[in-house]
């Protein structure tokens, strides 16, 4: 084979190496939401996909993030500018409450804050209080809403998306046995 004959090839080569055909789109947390582990002792528990987001996501989410975070200064619920602006709060003191080593035994539970919402997703035995573990958190100072997203299986449909497949679609808990109701 000639020299000038091998560049079509080398050049075919090169683009499909190039091409990001296989890559995903990289998954982060765009706006730095509070995001994480109470617990991590339930065994292969996937991890939720929490605050993590494309790109794209992201900058689909900036116009309703701005719009959600002030209506509430808006409407005079919030003393701050924007609902996210108490999100750190809110996690600190979560994690000042639950201090407690025993509390989560047996379970790996994650939590998200983002916009005084909080979000308890992961996995516990059907022993598990998770509704004490709700009342809690809904007694932190500037909670708005309270989200329990935890099953009582590792394996099988989720009632969370997760980190590892945030494309898969979400169980609704009333459907699944394995979820905690």
């Amino acid at each position: 084979m000639k020299p000038w004959q091998r560049w079509p090839v080398a050049t075919l080569l090169f683009l499909l190496s190039a091409t990001p055909y296989a890559q995903e789109p990289e998954l982060k947390n765009w706006y730095d939401d509070p995001f994480f582990a109470l617990s991590q002792a339930f065994a292969d528990c996937p991890v939720p996909l929490g605050p993590f987001t494309t790109r794209a996501g992201m900058e689909d989410d900036a116009h309703y993030r701005v719009e959600r975070g002030t209506t509430c200064w808006l409407a005079h619920k919030c003393t701050k500018p924007n609902s996210y602006m108490y999100d750190a709060d809110i996690a600190g003191a979560i994690r000042a409450h639950f201090t407690d080593a025993h509390a989560f035994d047996g379970t790996s539970v994650w939590i998200t804050v983002q916009r005084r919402f909080v979000y308890a997703e992961g996995c516990a035995p059907r022993a598990f209080d998770i509704h004490a573990l709700q009342q809690q958190l809904e007694a932190i100072p500037d909670v708005e809403q309270v989200f329990i997203r935890i099953s009582a299986a590792a394996h099988g449909p989720l009632p969370y998306k997760t980190l590892a497949a945030p494309n898969q679609s979400v169980s609704e808990p009333a459907s699944d046995p394995a979820t905690h109701e």
